[in-house]
């Protein structure tokens, strides 16, 4: 995970960061409160903070949440959207100019796969990832 991934802190700590960088452009990622297993990538601008949900694939990809009609973009890895996303003009409210990032490591938690009981139609091919 890069640097500017924050793991699972809430939007008000999210903001009060970025707000210290206070910089346009400044961002960072962290894990969505609301929607299990997403993510969301924060980028301030003018003393806003605009969130864009990230989610992760089946096959292991990443892409950001878009408006319907507008075409998504996938990604290998986080670093491959953040170096796309720092490009001026590729549709958010601020292209990503300054990372904020963490200073303590993530640890991941240790996961007993016994233990994890997922609720699943049997005709169905989906399957649940644990993130960090």
């Amino acid at each position: 995970m890069p640097l500017c991934y924050h793991g699972a802190i809430g939007r008000k700590t999210c903001e009060e960061l970025l707000g210290k960088k206070n910089k346009d452009g400044a961002y960072l990622i962290r894990d969505s409160e609301t929607v299990p297993g997403a993510m969301c990538l924060c980028v301030f601008k003018g003393r806003v903070v605009y969130t864009y949900r990230l989610l992760k694939t089946r096959s292991g990809d990443y892409m950001l949440m878009v408006a319907d009609g507008i075409e998504e973009t996938y990604f290998k890895n986080l670093e491959d959207l953040i170096r796309h996303y720092k490009r001026r003009d590729q549709g958010l409210a601020m292209h990503l100019r300054h990372a904020v990032q963490r200073k303590i490591a993530i640890l991941k938690p240790r996961v007993n796969e016994e233990e994890c009981v997922f609720d699943d139609d049997a005709d169905s091919d989906d399957y649940v990832k644990v993130l960090p």
